[in-house]
């Protein structure tokens, strides 16, 4: 199983999205909403870390459960939604389980996100959504240099896919936990190598260059 890096800084993580990030976990979650649209049935939080995402999940009418390989986010996440402690690439779910699947800034934790999805495609509904919204892989990582406001300086390491603790932003949270880069081509190639749709994608900043990319795939009835 893979190494839980949250566990170390969970109580940190819990504050700093609800407090020092709120603005941009809003921004998150109106990009959430916008692709995962209103349901009445269960979705799969995936990654669910400290369940900061339940309560938007919850309005649009979804029963949100939540997954996540850390027992140190679990503890803040038990609060606010069914929990179960797994890997993302090994579900403790059946097939065709869920009607919707969320993953929201995430698959940079991972060191087979490709993995992840053709997981969460098994346990999708025919017909059910796949959501993932996550740090813009053109424009966010050890790669991209953002300190100066509406400019992003990109370097060679773009084709790196290397979990690396280089940033720019020595207080955030890669400087802590690291991160894993997916180039673009194999984050949407990974998505019609799980046999999904690709039916809608988003970007989203607050200057002018987008610091998140968000999509909405469908698995096939």
């Amino acid at each position: 199983m893979t190494t839980a890096a949250y566990d170390a800084i969970a109580d940190w993580y819990d504050e700093y999205v609800t407090t020092t990030a709120t603005d941009y976990s809003e921004r998150v979650r109106s990009v959430l909403a916008e692709l995962l649209g209103p349901g009445s049935g269960r979705c799969l939080d995936l990654c669910c870390g400290t369940g900061a995402h339940a309560a938007e999940l919850r309005r649009l009418g979804w029963r949100p459960v939540g997954v996540d390989l850390s027992a140190g986010q679990l503890r803040h996440a038990g609060a606010r939604l069914p929990v179960a402690r797994a890997d993302a690439t090994a579900l403790p779910l059946p097939a065709g389980a869920v009607p919707a699947v969320a993953c929201v800034l995430a698959h940079t934790d991972m060191p087979d996100y490709p993995a992840a999805i053709a997981e969460a495609a098994r346990v999708l509904a025919p017909g059910g959504r796949l959501v993932h919204v996550g740090v813009h892989p053109c424009f966010v990582g050890a790669f991209a240099d953002r300190s100066e406001p509406g400019r992003a300086v990109i370097d060679g390491g773009y084709a790196e896919r290397e979990r690396s603790f280089r940033s720019w932003n020595t207080v955030g949270v890669r400087a802590r936990v690291g991160a894993w880069h997916l180039p673009l081509a194999d984050l949407l190639n990974a998505v019609t190598a799980a046999g999904l749709t690709l039916t809608a994608v988003r970007e989203s900043g607050s200057g002018p260059i987008p610091d998140v990319l968000a999509f909405q795939a469908t698995k096939p009835t």
